[in-house]
């Protein structure tokens, strides 16, 4: 279980993507060049913190950070947790830290593959449809 020098993840939800480096240092976590602690809103904040705080002990030995672009805020947070967690899977080649993260929540691991539905032709979005109007 030796650690390696540096490890490139990354992670997906919608049109979001981040992409983690993880190398060894005392536990600095950048989204965006921006340290987690002031990282705004807050609900996103918690989001990202999740792997964070599941494997505390092993994120307090790594500096992480984290680039993210596309998609809405929570997506954005939910792709850089993604990232996280596979980055501290990577980086301690640890087969019990990824069963704990998939037991707590699996798309710390997995990207979450829905989708938007495309337009359809019958109506103005995806599901909607023109009203008739017998009168």
């Amino acid at each position: 279980m030796i650690p390696m020098e540096c490890v490139n993840t990354s992670g997906k939800r919608k049109s979001a993507t981040a992409r983690a480096v993880v190398e060894e240092g005392n536990g600095k976590v950048t989204i965006n060049k921006v340290p987690l602690e002031i990282y705004s809103p807050e609900l996103a904040r918690l989001k990202i913190q999740e792997p964070l705080g599941l494997a505390s002990e092993k994120a307090a030995k790594v500096n992480i950070r984290v680039t993210v672009d596309g998609g809405g805020v929570m997506g954005q947070a939910a792709a850089a947790r993604t990232a996280i967690a596979r980055g501290l899977v990577e980086y301690y080649k640890d087969e019990d830290l990824e069963a704990l993260f998939k037991s707590y929540d699996r798309t710390l691991i997995i990207n979450d593959t829905r989708r938007k539905l495309p337009k359809n032709e019958l109506g103005h979005g995806a599901r909607a449809r023109k009203q008739k109007s017998y009168r």
